[in-house]
């Protein structure tokens, strides 16, 4: 073993790892991906038509449109940014942040470029980003339970609320 690795024994989390605690089957993970991949796709060429007018607000939501969709590609697809030298450092920091992070992050972009010029083509260019969003954030609430133990804990409030009512008329009797 080296002194590097005795100074830092527990180095971060892989994204594998951290995706694994999280409870996210490969099939989801993959699913979330494409999924910013395509809403970056969306805002892209959303973000492009935007900014074909005069009207500034629209402007500077298709400007905000097409930084969404860099990030989107770079937090999700960073083989699309090849080119840039951070983008695999960017991308092992998105995956090393938990799901309702991410689905924070990517709806509170999405949300963004429609309040400032609410048309079209910020509602249809956002829309796939913001589902992005929320695969995410229906991943951070985990899996449904089995109906085995829903069964058991409702049979045991229903055992509870008989002893309780029971409880009651022998106070009254």
């Amino acid at each position: 073993m080296s002194s590097q690795d005795e100074q830092f024994p527990a180095a971060a989390p892989e994204p594998a790892a951290a995706s694994a605690e999280e409870g996210m089957t490969w099939w989801y993970r993959w699913l979330c991906r494409i999924a910013g991949v395509i809403g970056g796709l969306s805002c892209a060429f959303a973000g492009l038509w935007n900014c074909v007018t005069i009207n500034p607000l629209n402007i500077a939501a298709g400007v905000w449109m097409m930084l969404n969709a860099f990030i989107l590609f770079l937090c999700e697809a960073p083989f699309c940014c090849q080119f840039i030298e951070f983008a695999n450092a960017v991308s092992a920091r998105a995956d090393r942040l938990r799901a309702w992070q991410k689905a924070a992050f990517y709806c509170g972009m999405a949300v963004f470029p429609v309040m400032l010029s609410l048309t079209l083509t910020t509602l249809f260019g956002n829309a796939i980003a913001f589902a992005t969003g929320v695969l995410y954030g229906l991943s951070a609430l985990g899996k449904k339970g089995d109906a085995i133990s829903y069964a058991r804990i409702h049979q045991q409030q229903k055992q509870m609320d008989e002893e309780k009512l029971t409880g009651t008329l022998e106070g009254q009797a």
